[in-house]
């Protein structure tokens, strides 16, 4: 069966079905000042809550998403939603965090695409697509956009804030910016500064992206369907892909393995597909249809331009701010965001006293492990959760 024309965009749109997503806009009677000088205006924050808060509010944790991830971090595939959440296996009734139990909570970033302000969502002035004119943002943006959501919702402090990769570095700013307004924090699979390498992938991805003449700058949004940027976005997310696993899950699961063999017979043809390229094309085309080319470019951008250290000296001293139980969890096999960081920052963590705790997952799948192997990550996360009651 054909599939149909690859979107402009897979940004969600106002007046598409909402799904489980509920909005909370700020910044209507002031600007939103963004760390880099800009300022935003009318910023909407898209989220999404589980279970019940509790009377004195003290049972709320609040969960981040990764880089394509968004505010569906639990529940079924439904309109609005088109696949299940993301960490489904993790948080529910019953399950590692249980939200018989805690009242969990998930936005979509700022300058992301699924509800949340950003480069697909009208500008305040022309009902437009923000488009190139939306500014870069930064992890500490992010974070302080999310800050809003607290008065909103009736809590003055987190019970745990947890995430993998992006989620980690906002987990690590909420904790640094508002050590406060968090009891405990859990950051998987991430880093306190973005290392030259990190930034080397996302510099590739942001110019295949770039190159693409159907980017149009980044305004792209009313060119038909099959017009618009997809070819770069894919190409960007196949870039990346590649640091997601390890070449051991790469190795066993494809190996050196050739496509259309019927076709070719002995021959080789030129662009005779091998197995684990067909596997990139498909992930490439599947962000397409439900992610936006923009939003991937500023996301990415935050990431690299992430640092704890930024207008506070060092990493340890930024780091000295944070005086909270705290999991760290690291992946053996990531080479995106390899162990090393997450037993640095671990130390950093330990205080005397303080529930401090380094787990290590033992895995072939690399950097996604955290979003395959639920119970290896689910399992102590409930553990430490226990020990905060």
């Amino acid at each position: 069966m054909t599939q149909s024309p690859l979107p402009v965009s897979g940004a969600w749109r106002s007046g598409d079905p909402p799904g489980s997503r509920r909005f909370h806009t700020f910044a209507t009677d002031h600007p939103f000042a963004l760390e880099g000088g800009a300022v935003l205006r009318d910023v909407t924050i898209a989220y999404e809550t589980w279970g019940t808060l509790n009377s004195d509010a003290s049972n709320a944790v609040l969960v981040v998403h990764a880089w394509t991830g968004d505010s569906h971090a639990a529940g079924r595939a439904e309109r609005g939603h088109e696949t299940p959440g993301w960490w489904d296996d993790v948080i529910g009734p019953g399950k590692y965090v249980d939200t018989d139990e805690w009242f969990v909570v998930c936005p979509n970033v700022l300058g992301g695409c699924q509800g949340s302000t950003g480069p697909a969502s009208p500008h305040p002035d022309d009902g437009e697509p923000y488009g190139s004119r939306f500014p870069v943002v930064t992890i500490r943006d992010m974070v302080r956009s999310q800050a809003s959501l607290m008065p909103h919702l009736g809590i003055k402090q987190w019970a745990a804030v947890m995430g993998g990769s992006m989620g980690g570095m906002q987990v690590l700013e909420w904790a640094t910016t508002y050590p406060r307004r968090v009891r405990s924090i859990v950051p998987i699979a991430s880093c306190m500064q973005a290392s030259a390498q990190q930034i080397a992938w996302g510099v590739i991805g942001r110019r295949a992206i770039r190159l693409d003449p159907r980017w149009r700058g980044g305004d792209y949004y009313e060119a038909e369907p099959g017009d618009g940027p997809a070819e770069g976005l894919a190409i960007a997310r196949q870039v990346a892909q590649v640091t997601f696993r390890s070449d051991n899950a790469f190795t066993q699961r494809f190996g050196r393995n050739l496509t259309d063999r019927a076709q070719f017979g002995d021959t080789f043809g030129l662009w005779q597909e091998f197995e684990v390229e067909r596997y990139l094309h498909y992930h490439g085309d599947k962000l397409v249809r439900r992610f936006d080319a923009n939003s991937y470019l500023i996301i990415g951008k935050a990431m690299d331009l992430h640092d704890l250290a930024r207008g506070r000296g060092t990493v340890e001293r930024a780091m000295a701010r944070i005086n909270v139980p705290n999991l760290t969890i690291g992946i053996n096999s990531d080479i995106l965001y390899p162990p090393y960081q997450q037993e640095h920052l671990s130390r950093l963590l330990h205080r005397d006293g303080m529930v401090s705790e380094y787990v290590e997952i033992d895995s072939i799948h690399g950097h996604d492990a955290f979003l395959i192997h639920f119970d290896e990550v689910g399992a102590p996360i409930r553990r430490f959760l226990e020990r905060l009651d």
